[in-house]
């Protein structure tokens, strides 16, 4: 056994994948299912029915007290104040450097109360880098990584299956919304209105010793709606579809939100960590920018793909690529200088040693 495979870590459902017939595989420090049968078809199930992601080796920490508000909204560059009890948003904790520590989703439970759902493989350093800017402010913060399993159940089917089994009104609950309530006879659990697919659905938070009787309970209620399990390749298929970032891919400790295409969620309204060096970029027009594009000749682009200009030049590189299984191209996210980024502007990716033609296009793909 590899020193690597000695220290995974597993998820509480570990084994229940490998009596699944799973391919498990190291993941963000974690030993996580990739896939079940086949990745094309199970992108399909999620994008047509409903299929059921462990994505339990995320991490959840808790900000609360009087200044947990200001806290969050120092280490994160969305408007926390836009924030209202039983809201979601979208976020990065940008550095020190003109980077990203990492992006998260911000849970508002109360005023005083911040549920920060952060990546696997970044949990160790988001709470050190929170915990130092915390000095300032005296909110208490607390890590409960270890105690919550994660259960993302996506696709069009996925709302009228949880329906079965809560007395929640899903359709209630809007997008980048959720609430704490029973579902499947447990209690506190946290039904949230998001995913990483695009294609609908809920993520739902219970404590560990209540994964199993969840997993039990969704599959019954999805028995007649073609539910299955997903592993993370198809995760990864369907987020780069809809021309999500990818932490460690699209998006690093070097990389602008401005760059990255993520003005969105990077608003100047308050001081947040290294905010003047991001405005000066979105002032000044960024020098690179993320775009998607679409490989006209026939190959599969990869992530650190050289991208070229007509000439061979280099000018930039992929950071995610795939074939898509609902369009049966082949795209891919890059950074590329900003001249280059216009919709319909042709790139060249280097792929075995050809260039192969591509041209830059709108997000999402799908």
């Amino acid at each position: 056994m590899s020193t690597e495979s000695a220290n995974l870590r597993s998820t509480t459902l570990s084994e229940l994948h490998i009596s699944l017939g799973a391919k498990m595989v190291p993941f963000a420090g974690f030993n996580m299912p990739v896939l079940y049968t086949n990745l094309i078809q199970e992108h399909h199930t999620v994008r047509n029915d409903v299929g059921v992601f462990d994505v339990s080796h995320m991490g959840e920490f808790y900000v609360e007290g009087p200044k947990a508000h200001d806290l969050v909204e120092y280490v994160t560059s969305n408007d926390v104040s836009a924030l209202t009890d039983g809201r979601v948003q979208y976020s990065c904790m940008p550095n020190e450097t003109g980077g990203i520590v990492d992006d998260l989703l911000v849970y508002r439970v109360n005023a005083e109360k911040y549920l920060l759902v952060v990546n696997a493989g970044n949990i160790d350093k988001d709470f050190a880098w929170i915990s130092r800017h915390n000095e300032r402010f005296g909110a208490t913060l607390s890590d409960h990584s270890d105690a919550y399993s994660l259960l993302a159940v996506q696709g069009p089917k996925a709302t009228a299956t949880l329906q079965k089994i809560t007395s929640v009104n899903l359709s209630d609950i809007p997008y980048y919304h959720f609430t704490i309530g029973e579902m499947a006879g447990l209690k506190d659990v946290i039904i949230s209105n998001t995913g990483y697919t695009g294609a609908g659905g809920f993520e739902i938070y219970v404590k560990n010793t209540c994964a199993k009787a969840m997993w039990d309970a969704i599959f019954a209620a999805g028995s007649d709606a073609g539910i299955k399990p997903i592993g993370l390749g198809a995760r990864d298929t369907l987020r780069l579809e809809k021309g999500f970032c990818l932490y460690g891919n699209d998006i690093d400790d070097t990389t602008s939100p401005i760059e990255a295409g993520l003005g969105w969620i990077t608003k100047f309204n308050h001081p947040f960590v290294n905010s003047d060096y991001h405005l000066k970029i979105k002032e000044n027009k960024p020098t690179k920018k993320l775009v998607g594009f679409k490989l006209i000749d026939k190959g599969i682009p990869r992530q650190h793909y050289p991208v070229c200009n007509e000439s061979g030049t280099y000018i930039g590189e992929v950071t995610s690529g795939t074939m898509s299984p609902t369009l049966n191209e082949a795209i891919g996210l890059a950074y590329v200088p900003s001249a280059h980024s216009a919709l319909g502007s042709t790139i060249y990716v280097e792929v075995r040693g050809k260039l192969l033609k591509g041209e830059v296009c709108k997000l999402p793909f799908v």
